[in-house]
């Protein structure tokens, strides 16, 4: 029997169904609105699942699917843009002595698939399509959110998981500047961008195998999947902008065409994987995080309050880090309030401020290692391309993996309402774990 409390998600994508999952675990009520007519869509590029979010993806019951479904990274090799190798690392295979896996690479499409299709009936009758959001309305008896087709959905808090241009981040943000709070708020395009990406699939199943071509301002990233595997173009920019860009066909070939002549393994060259796409997109690659990722009875997760560049693949991983805090702040409270009902709105804030003081230095510690491995690839300084050559040494990656790394790992949250996860284990103990009843 689920909660009188309700929550109402803003988006579909895989935070936004993770958070249904989570919600269900805990039995409160829920809404999913989606701006898109269907959750199911083949675009998008790949993204890699951590052990941290399989620990989590096991608790909803999903781990056997998604590991018959994804590629586990086995290796790296870096070349420069005449095909010369400057590093090989095969240390990612540490992260599955320690930690049970090493990373697993997914469609994006397949994956959301995967997490919608995981549901009971029950949920995905809650995931409501075709929902533009034009307004949210928030006191202290709860909130409300408007669709631009006229209807309203009634909750208790309001959860954004709408991405790097979030609707909700920007009703938020009008609140608060209606409330006082401008001279202290976030900007109302509080990313920058100082590169682009240009990202296809194609079918080339090469499991595991993963490479980056290292060029100054530029750089090529490949993964090898299960049954497709995929390129990404990085490209800095002219400068720093935070403008929202938006390419063209046109604009995807020119700069396919660009590259066309950088390796991409030993045996690939961009315009061999160019030529076999399924699928491709190019936008720039916003970076940042938000001062406040709250106000009211409004919470943010995952790209809608920090945004990374995809080079370490910490996006989504940090998305579900930071739904995992806020539905175990949720749960308790709902759980200590009366009647499983409403929360008033002290308690609320003081969710809200846990959550977001919970993930402070892990957010800071991922934002710059993904911003330096972004600049470390691309060769952007004479110091990046120092740390570019010292990093690509496998004995260098290893230390860094045994020692520095799977400390932070093994730290990682899991619903604390859920099951225990038992598969993903290492030899490296994990902080927290579910001490069964007595």
């Amino acid at each position: 029997m689920t909660t009188a409390f309700k929550v109402i998600v803003v988006g579909a994508g895989p935070a936004g169904l993770s958070l249904a999952h989570a919600l269900s675990l805990a039995k409160i009520d829920f809404v999913v609105l989606e701006r898109r007519e269907t959750v199911s869509m083949d675009s998008g590029a790949s993204l890699v699942l951590a052990p941290t979010t399989l620990r989590v993806m096991e608790q909803f019951g999903l781990l056997d699917k998604l590991l018959a479904l994804g590629g586990e990274l086995k290796s790296n090799k870096t070349l420069d843009v005449r095909g010369n190798e400057l590093g090989h690392s095969e240390a990612v295979q540490l992260m599955r002595k320690n930690h049970g896996t090493a990373p697993i690479a997914f469609h994006r499409a397949h994956l959301i698939d995967a997490i919608h299709d995981g549901l009971s009936a029950e949920a995905k009758s809650k995931i409501i399509t075709g929902k533009r959001i034009s307004d949210i309305i928030s006191d202290d008896n709860g909130a409300v959110v408007h669709c631009e087709d006229g209807t309203s959905y009634e909750g208790d808090i309001v959860i954004g998981a709408d991405g790097v241009h979030s609707q909700v981040r920007r009703i938020m943000r009008k609140m608060a500047v209606a409330g006082g709070r401008e001279a202290d708020w976030d900007p109302e395009v509080p990313y920058t961008s100082e590169y682009r990406c240009l990202w296809c699939s194609f079918p080339h199943p090469d499991s595991g195998l993963g490479y980056d071509t290292q060029d100054r301002d530029r750089s090529v990233m490949y993964l090898g999947g299960v049954e497709r595997s995929w390129i990404f173009l990085y490209e800095r920019l002219p400068q720093k902008t935070r403008e929202r860009a938006s390419y063209s066909d046109r604009d995807v070939d020119d700069m396919a065409a660009r590259f066309a002549e950088y390796p991409v393994t030993e045996k690939l060259k961009v315009k061999d994987c160019y030529a076999m796409k399924i699928t491709a997109g190019m936008s720039n690659l916003e970076e940042g995080i938000l001062k406040h990722w709250s106000y009211g009875r409004i919470a943010l997760v995952g790209d809608a309050c920090h945004k990374f560049t995809p080079n370490a693949g910490l996006g989504f991983n940090n998305g579900m880090q930071d739904l995992v805090a806020l539905c175990n702040g949720i749960y308790k409270g709902v759980q200590a309030s009366p009647n499983d009902s409403k929360l008033d709105m002290p308690t609320v804030h003081s969710i809200f401020a846990s959550y977001q003081a919970a993930r402070k230095s892990e957010i800071q510690a991922q934002f710059a290692q993904s911003t330096h491995t972004t600049r470390m690839q691309a060769w952007s300084s004479p110091p990046h391309y120092l740390m570019a050559r010292i990093m690509g040494k496998d004995f260098v990656q290893k230390i860094l993996l045994n020692y520095v790394a799977s400390r932070a790992i093994s730290k990682s949250l899991i619903l604390e309402y859920g099951p225990n996860p038992t598969v993903v284990q290492g030899a490296v103990p994990w902080v927290h774990q579910i001490t069964p009843a007595v």
